[in-house]
């Protein structure tokens, strides 16, 4: 592209924008337009229609946009790029979840493999599968500690009525899509991630250092590969 674009920037499951308030500067620096989306994972009425909407409202009339898609924001970021097929030029999966036609998202995890991958990769580092989940084991281990303070205050409920929907389109949107894994991620671990990527998208995966949170954890390195996809202007 070469040109400036606006980053459309969707938080994953449980959290707000704030999670982009490391990317979101630099990315501006560089001089593009940046919108970072509150989602309404806390509302429990608002399915998979609720979250395209206010993705689709806080565009309004911006052209030239890149739909940047953090986890649970996979499902939502192709159905964006459905409604404004003018509009989108790229989509941006950034250890997010790829969904299929038909599937619902809470359907989405035995349909994958996604626990079995996650049960193998904590024994391969010698974690305990059946510990009671941890938040700081899981999602924050490499995240700066005083980064991973604040996000605290950024934590939100998420309801399960996103992941009842099923995902409502036929294929893939006609959109140059892009996929980030992270190399260290303990939710969707990097041969799972490369695996579903390729079967479903056809794509091979660009890579990451750092775990599930790279916007916390490696702002720098994903920054970085966010502008290298649409060229600095």
């Amino acid at each position: 592209m070469g040109t400036p674009v606006t980053f459309v920037l969707l938080h994953g499951a449980a959290s707000d924008s704030w999670y982009w308030h490391l990317v979101a500067p630099a990315l501006r620096e560089a001089g593009h337009e940046v919108v970072a989306v509150d989602l309404p994972c806390d509302d429990p009425e608002a399915g998979l229609d609720a979250h395209t909407e206010a993705v689709v409202t806080a565009i309004g009339g911006r052209g030239e946009v890149v739909v940047v898609a953090q986890s649970l924001a996979g499902l939502v970021a192709p159905l964006v790029a459905a409604r404004l097929p003018d509009r989108v030029v790229m989509v941006v999966m950034v250890a997010a979840m790829i969904p299929a036609p038909g599937e619902t998202g809470g359907a989405w995890w035995a349909a994958t493999g996604q626990q079995e991958a996650q049960r193998a990769a904590d024994l391969a580092a010698g974690r305990d599968p059946d510990a009671p989940f941890d938040p700081f084991v899981t999602f924050l281990h490499d995240v700066p500690p005083d980064v991973a303070a604040a996000s605290a205050e950024h934590t939100r409920d998420q309801t399960s009525r996103v992941f009842d929907d099923p995902w409502p389109l036929p294929s893939w949107p006609a959109v140059p899509t892009r996929v980030l894994l992270c190399r260290d991620d303990r939710l969707f671990p990097a041969p799972f991630l490369r695996e579903l990527s390729r079967a479903r998208l056809g794509l091979t995966p660009d890579e990451l250092p750092g775990g599930h949170l790279p916007a916390l954890a490696q702002p720098k390195a994903l920054t970085e590969a966010l502008l290298a996809y649409v060229g600095e202007p």
